[in-house]
């Protein structure tokens, strides 16, 4: 098994986390991993020293919750260090392991959960946990996630979609005004190409819209313009290829004044409710529209998708999905599979099952020449 973790994205750090917890899970009589790491420069390296946190989830008191204080601070994040290596040849001797080595690509972020390193994989022919490059790039990119999502009705928040070509053709002003036409204020700013609502800002008047649509510039050149929404935030964790279970629903309460990358990963005062406080009716409602939304975007392995849930009016509204949502003590991801009956360790083993099954998947559909007349026919241009 081979865990890749760091990356170039600016979600570097919450992967090193990401990580920690979970080789910190893997048993060592059971699992042989080779950690290697990508520093924020792109050099591959040998994190042979973040073995020594493989299976210290097993020492702990409670080794089915790491999020207790202990194991948060005993296990902490990977470091990316080492010697560095050649990744080429590193996949190339793992595709003859016997049994079959499954690569698990912990990286959160462009460069990592955006089908890039999901190509590389599929190139190189090994297993890997999460989709594969046609649902990790369309559910990096929000800005097209929500034009799929908005052919197939599925009900979301009002939005625009900019490129900054858009933004620098006008000035300021008038770009701004322009979306404030159609969204008003306040509003939000996000990157299309990020997570951890890094980049992320709620604007409420014009010289706070401008100086968001600056920040998130500098981390893409697509931007995704979002109304503002009094309502809950729930979330759905859901795993599988092609019969995909969802789990007990979650809700976040953030203490700022959303859920921001602060209150995710620094403060930690957000109150999360698993299970979230919802009738049964709007349980089954949310775990089938997660569903729904999961197929659409050609989502395999895990993602969490999150709503809001809006009570009275429109009820609940998509509002993105990670194909690779974060595994650290506060993440939600394991925390309502947890809930649902299926424990941290055990998750992992099935995202690994359901890396082999869908690699197995993939063997029987490779490119081939064809070898009767009808499908040479089909395949020549006319």
């Amino acid at each position: 098994m081979i865990l890749l973790f760091g990356g170039q994205s600016a979600e570097h750090e919450v992967s090193c986390v990401t990580a920690a917890h979970v080789l910190a899970a893997l048993d060592p009589n059971e699992f042989r991993v080779t950690p290697i790491g990508i520093t924020t420069e792109g050099v591959w390296v040998h994190a042979h020293e973040a073995l020594k946190v493989q299976g210290l989830a097993f020492n702990l008191s409670d080794p089915s919750n790491l999020s207790d204080r202990a194991g948060r601070s005993e296990i902490g994040a990977l470091k990316v260090a080492g010697d560095p290596i050649d990744i080429g040849a590193v996949l190339a001797a793992a595709v003859t392991y016997t049994p079959p080595a499954v690569v698990l690509p912990m990286l959160h972020g462009p460069l990592g959960e955006d089908g890039t390193i999901q190509g590389l994989l599929e190139l190189s022919g090994i297993a890997y946990v999460g989709s594969g490059v046609l649902g990790s790039a369309l559910a990096m990119d929000k800005a097209m996630a929500k034009q799929v999502l908005g052919s197939l009705s599925i009900p979301q928040v009002r939005y625009i979609a900019a490129h900054e070509a858009d933004y620098r053709s006008v000035t300021p002003e008038e770009f701004c005004a322009s979306v404030v036409d159609q969204l008003g204020l306040p509003c939000f700013v996000k990157p299309a190409n990020m997570g951890s609502s890094v980049g992320v800002s709620r604007a409420t008047d014009l010289p706070a819209l401008r100086e968001a649509i600056e920040t998130a510039l500098t981390y893409d050149q697509w931007l995704v313009f979002e109304e503002a929404v009094t309502a809950r935030e729930i979330e759905v964790a859901v795993i599988g290829n092609q019969d995909p279970e969802a789990s007990i629903p979650g809700e976040i309460r953030p203490a700022d004044e959303f859920y921001s990358y602060t209150d995710k990963y620094l403060a930690g005062t957000a109150e999360l409710l698993i299970p979230a406080p919802l009738s049964p009716a709007e349980v089954s409602e949310v775990q089938e529209l997660a569903v729904t939304v999961y197929r659409a975007l050609r989502c395999e392995g895990l993602a969490r998708v999150d709503f809001f849930f809006e009570s009275p009016g429109r009820g609940f509204l998509c509002s993105e999905v990670n194909t690779m949502p974060g595994f650290t003590p506060i993440s939600m991801f394991p925390k309502m599979w947890q809930h649902s009956g299926l424990e941290y360790p055990d998750l992992i083993r099935r995202l690994i099952d359901l890396a082999l099954e869908r690699a197995a998947g993939r063997r029987r559909v490779t490119v081939r020449q064809p070898t009767s007349r009808g499908e040479r026919s089909a395949q020549e241009s006319p």
